[in-house]
């Protein structure tokens, strides 16, 4: 069996290290564990060293479904009495998803060493968003720690249903845009050659091609010799839109887009909305101070335009003023919603107030993706067929021209 080299911390805080033989690291961490130690670091010493090894390591993606579920399970197990630190190592051994298992071993180590909870779900900014670690840092403050779990992984799951919604009704229009392109690319490129012969026949006979047969020529030569490059160029600028998007100007651009899309643009917006609008009512049912709460919320609409105006508003608020006004002169908040956030504000009445308003746009934002899946799948038949019969008729265009001339 493998031997293992490991770094681990007692229960009384002290250091030590030593070999221990387990079939893997995960079951070396649980015998460390059963001793009362805390491993900071399992390595095998039982590898080949030395020997040349090529691993391709891809990140690994934890699902939102799966962090739900163990923020839900976190909450249960500390509303049961357990304590945090046996509720992280009983969620790590537990924990069907290999990474989220690596995941939480480091978050239990990193709270046995001294540090907070959101602090040690900081560190793995990949699995537990921005919205995720404040949310833990607004219960810890306020000594809601259980809800804000519950509440979190509520949010997290209804993203996630949406999202899983959204994916499944574009199933269909996806598949049709991708077999309809490689019917298109094989037609350009191998079937369009056959009729070249034919073609070049008629030109030395005199007789002109027509327009959309010679644009069709033409775009079949250029994929036939640099279709690769094309692919290679694509490629290439994906990376550095994904590159440039990763910036913090290269994201406020998108975000701006975004919000100017044709029909899901409203729906990008409606959803920032009601993150905030959920969040920040969530968060001052609970007691939370309201510059705190907007300070959480701002992080949790996932548009940074949006984020910046709410930002500026918690600075109105310490200032003595209204949330209302400087939301309202941004133009980022449906009057709508802005009538009722002034109303809501001056009953004193925000925080159900808010709550209300994220269900009601919710449902809209359903109907309006309904309605978006509805209108693509017909805008895409008529693409592709569009594109093949363009193709057609390019083809057939000099036999008619051809059989007119000889009549």
């Amino acid at each position: 069996m493998p031997n293992f080299a490991y770094r681990a911390k007692t229960a009384g805080g002290d250091n030590a290290d030593g070999t221990i033989i387990a079939g893997d690291a995960r079951e070396a961490m649980a015998l460390l564990r059963r001793q009362a130690l805390f491993p900071i670091e399992v390595i095998d010493r039982s590898a080949r060293t030395g020997a040349f090894e090529w691993k391709l390591d891809l990140p690994k993606r934890v699902k939102a479904e799966t962090i739900a579920d163990t923020l839900t399970q976190l909450s249960d197990l500390l509303n049961g009495g357990v304590t945090l630190l046996e509720s992280l190592t009983i969620l790590a051994e537990q924990s069907a998803d290999e990474t989220m298992a690596d995941v939480l071993a480091d978050v239990r180590d990193r709270v046995a060493d001294g540090e907070n909870l959101d602090e040690a779900l900081a560190a793995h900014p990949k699995v537990f968003s921005e919205l995720v670690v404040s949310m833990v840092r607004a219960g810890l403050e306020g000594a809601f720690l259980e809800e804000s779990l519950q509440h979190v992984a509520g949010f997290l799951q209804k993203q996630d249903a949406i999202r899983g919604k959204v994916s499944g009704a574009m199933t269909y229009p996806i598949v049709l845009m991708v077999v309809g392109g490689i019917v298109t690319v094989v037609l350009v490129m191998y079937v369009v050659p056959m009729f070249e012969p034919f073609f070049e026949r008629l030109q030395r006979s005199g007789a002109g091609l027509p327009l959309a047969t010679v644009v069709l020529l033409a775009l079949s030569h250029s994929l036939v010799r640099f279709g690769v490059l094309v692919l290679i160029a694509a490629a290439g600028v994906v990376v550095m839109l994904r590159r440039a998007v990763g910036t913090p100007k290269g994201r406020r651009v998108l975000d701006r887009l975004k919000l100017k899309i044709p029909i899901a643009g409203s729906i990008f917006h409606s959803m920032a909305v009601s993150r905030f609008c959920r969040v920040l009512g969530t968060l001052l049912r609970n007691g939370v101070p309201l510059l705190k709460s907007l300070d959480i919320s701002s992080t949790s609409t996932g548009n940074v335009l949006l984020a910046e105006t709410i930002q500026k508003a918690s600075e109105n608020i310490s200032s003595g003023n209204s949330l209302a006004a400087p939301l309202a002169a941004s133009g980022l908040i449906p009057p709508q919603v802005m009538a009722m956030m002034r109303v809501a504000e001056e009953s004193n009445s925000l925080d159900s107030v808010l709550v209300k308003i994220a269900d009601r746009m919710d449902e809209k934002t359903e109907r309006k993706l309904d309605a978006m899946v509805r209108l693509i799948e017909p805008l895409m038949l008529l693409i592709i067929g569009a594109m093949v019969m363009f193709i057609i008729v390019a083809v057939l265009l000099p036999v008619f021209d051809m059989n007119t001339a000889l009549d």
